[in-house]
């Protein structure tokens, strides 16, 4: 009946693990009188089917029996009220003896005895048969490299690896219990809390009951990157693998194994878990391991002679790391507050690069290597076959390391650099000179102006020249002034700029020392201030060029005038414009004093 008190426990039989806690619920309905109901728990042995034994009750505290006297005493044994009509049976550490048939009974609060007052469930307690360890147990692993490593501890197995090495622990997990149930297997770690305490448990990745294959956290990442896996070999061995380690993966780790088994009710319960500790992993950083040094720790060269540097990082491996990788390279800075270019460097795949000042049009195709060494380890020299006063400065090595991702991502992980190598030149002076003038200091406009430039070098080196034309327009703002007109390279070759009035310039070789500059048909709006710059290159042994100097001359001004006849021609045009003006006037003037006269006569005729 719709309308008649009715008690629900779950469908039963229950399968719970000796040693573990187990709850049962139970809630009545359709019931009359106050909402807080009472219950009252019985159990039925099955060695005595027909007696009931007292557990516990919500109403009478002297309820329980005297096997279970003690145990509600002292809270292994209790009802929990979830709400008014609704309470749990919860039992801590569940004996043998506990196996039997529940019943859950609610006094009557009805005006009629109907519907049903208790509803029974059977428990059964099924043996601890799960077993999970550390197998096989990992062996201390101190890499060669790693320095004060701590020893083992003989209660929890020690691992030290290094940042971007594999970790590989093994989990053995089986079950023997009768019912079918399914294993679920997670892999976790902790770290320590300060000062000595336990950390939390973190779940790295883990096999659920359904064989779903889960990470936690921010593992998650990671085992979708490929980094992170798990997988069963043989019929209780489950293997975890955390490759590209990272500092913050060092702690505990753990392997905790759940046996699960399916309800009547169609739910899952876990009826027993167990976790064991697998080892204490040390995750050692490259930053830690890695130190560069550069010698000789000053050098002193002449232009032309071979340059050598040596760089010797310490703390890399021998026998190349998988997926760790490094690049090697100097860097120059002209001083202290300035930062470093690149010289050259060994990049990740092992090809050597060169930095924008060592291989471009100006200097040609330099003859720099960086080379690594057999001996001793860790070794790489640079060398410039022909050093250069460019090369002046401070050089440090640099050396960064890398870890490669299974998407072949570069991480940069660690990096470090030598302490400052200064490289100085031996001097050999290279003297020049330059001096701009006007052969015609008189210049007219729509003439050809020419400015002249005398050069002078002296150096013992053969030294070859460059020479370019600079003007300074007199009508343009502050902040744009400065326009190159024509160059000639170093190898002769003239290049005309374009000329801010649009006409046409020239440049010629007129002296051995001597350049000029024509300006043709020149124009008010190429009045400025002239000047020429002069620069030294001298070739090295390399074949590679270097800028051995560079001066400027001091400025000519270049003023067009107007021609002779143009100052005849503004007072002719001055009085023509005049004579016009008086005649016009005139002839205005006699025209309307006959008009007013020719009026008066039409209109005051003679009698």
């Amino acid at each position: 009946l719709s309308d008649a008190r009715d008690v629900h426990l779950p469908p039963g039989p229950l399968h719970r693990v000796a040693g573990t806690s187990v709850s049962i619920p139970c809630n009545v309905s359709e019931y009359e009188g106050p909402t807080l109901q009472h219950f009252e728990w019985f159990l039925y042995r099955p060695s005595a089917p027909d007696i009931s034994i007292g557990v516990v009750s919500t109403k009478d505290p002297k309820f329980p029996y005297a096997v279970f006297g003690p145990r509600v005493q002292a809270g292994e044994v209790s009802i929990q009220r979830v709400r008014g009509d609704a309470v749990e049976l919860r039992i801590k550490e569940i004996r043998a003896e506990d196996a039997g048939v529940y019943e859950c009974y609610t006094p009557s609060t009805d005006s009629k005895y109907l519907g049903t007052y208790s509803s029974k469930v059977e428990l059964k307690v099924v043996p601890d048969k799960l077993s999970v360890s550390a197998s096989p147990p990992p062996a201390t692993r101190t890499p060669f490299w790693a320095r004060g490593a701590v020893a083992a501890s003989p209660r929890l197995p020690q691992t030290t690896l290094l940042e971007g090495q594999e970790l590989q622990l093994t989990c053995s997990a089986l079950t023997e219990t009768r019912e079918h149930t399914h294993l679920s297997i997670s892999f976790g770690f902790s770290q320590p809390e300060p000062p000595g305490g336990h950390g939390t448990v973190q779940e790295v990745i883990g096999v659920r009951r359904d064989f779903a294959v889960e990470a936690g956290g921010r593992f998650a990442e990671r085992h979708k990157a490929q980094e992170l896996s798990v997988i069963k070999r043989g019929p209780r061995e489950y293997q975890m693998a955390l490759g590209w380690l990272r500092p913050e993966d060092a702690g505990v780790y753990h392997c905790t194994a759940g046996e699960w088994i399916q309800d009547p009710d169609g739910s899952w319960q876990l009826i027993i878990q167990k976790q064991v500790a697998l080892a204490q992993v040390t995750v050692q950083t490259i930053a830690s391991q890695l130190s560069v040094s550069a010698s000789p720790p000053q050098i002193r060269v002449a232009p032309g002679e071979p340059l050598e540097l040596l760089c010797q990082a310490s703390g890399l491996p021998s026998s190349p790391l998988p997926r760790v990788t490094y690049t090697v390279g100097w860097e120059l800075s002209e001083g202290s507050a300035t930062e470093g270019r690149l010289v050259a460097q060994v990049e990740t795949d092992g090809a050597v690069i060169l930095g924008d000042g060592y291989t471009n049009h100006n200097v040609g195709q330099r003859h720099v290597s960086l080379q690594k060494l057999g001996s001793p380890p860790g070794s790489y020299r640079l060398r410039i076959e022909s050093a250069q006063p460019g090369d002046v400065g401070t050089y440090q090595c640099v050396v960064q390391a890398y870890v490669l991702s299974p998407k072949a991502e570069l991480r940069q992980v660690a990096a470090s650099r030598s302490p400052g190598l200064a490289v100085d030149m031996k001097p050999e002076a290279v003297v020049l000179g330059a001096r701009a003038w006007l052969p015609s200091p008189t210049i007219y406009r729509g003439d050809t102006a020419e400015v002249r430039c005398n050069i002078s070098v002296e150096s013992t080196q053969v030294v070859h020249v460059a020479l370019s034309w600079w003007v300074e327009l007199a009508r343009e703002d502050a902040a744009t002034r400065g326009h190159m007109l024509a160059s000639v390279s170093r190898e002769g070759v003239a290049v005309l700029g374009p000329r801010p009035s649009g006409g046409a310039v020239s440049v010629e070789k007129v002296g051995p020392q001597s350049h000029q500059l024509r300006i043709h048909e020149v124009q008010s709006s190429d009045e400025g201030r002239y000047h020429c710059a002069l620069t030294a290159w001298v070739r090295s042994p390399d074949l590679s060029w270097y800028n051995a100097g560079a001066v400027q001359s001091n400025t000519v001004t270049v003023y067009p005038y107007a021609l002779p006849l143009d100052t005849l021609f503004i007072p002719l045009l001055a009085g023509i414009s005049s004579a016009l003006f008086m005649g016009i006037t005139v002839l205005t003037t006699v025209t309307c004093c006959f008009m007013r006269r020719l009026r008066k006569r039409h209109l005051h005729p003679s009698p």
